[in-house]
């Protein structure tokens, strides 16, 4: 490998490291992580957010026996068609309080990666997991 690709490589680790660096060991407790209640939707519905200050859409999830929730969520970069997100099983943290946005309450945070980028990769599931199962 060349110098030039060293450095490069090396660059935008250092770039990722300083966007969010990880927290230290021990700042956290399973006790904390205990508290989140999180569980797998499935997206009924996802449309154009147009009153969002930044891109956003507005999902419809269902979480089995928690019943549909909704949630906005900043993806148009990561999924220009809306439409491609629906019957998409994904994560989300359903016991945190409602927040409004522009309007629309938003009940549940749906997971994604953080990359540099900008796009948000939303974390999914493997076959075999339900609307309303938990995650651990």
């Amino acid at each position: 490998m060349s110098a030039r690709v060293k450095l490069a490589a090396h660059a935008k680790e250092r770039r990722l490291s300083q966007a969010r660096p990880f927290l230290p060991a021990g700042s956290a407790t399973i006790d904390d992580f205990q508290k989140l209640d999180i569980r797998v939707g499935r997206i009924r519905e996802a449309r154009v957010f147009p009153e969002a200050r930044r891109p956003a859409y507005q999902l419809t999830i269902d979480f089995g026996p928690a019943g549909i929730l909704r949630s906005s969520a900043q993806l148009p970069a990561t999924y220009p068609d809306p439409q491609a997100l629906v019957g998409r099983l994904v994560i989300g943290v359903v016991n945190f309080p409602p927040r409004r946005i522009a309007g629309f309450e938003s009940q549940v945070l749906v997971l994604g990666a953080l990359p540099e980028d900008g796009r948000i990769p939303l974390l999914s599931v493997d076959d075999g997991a339900q609307p309303g199962d938990p995650i651990g």
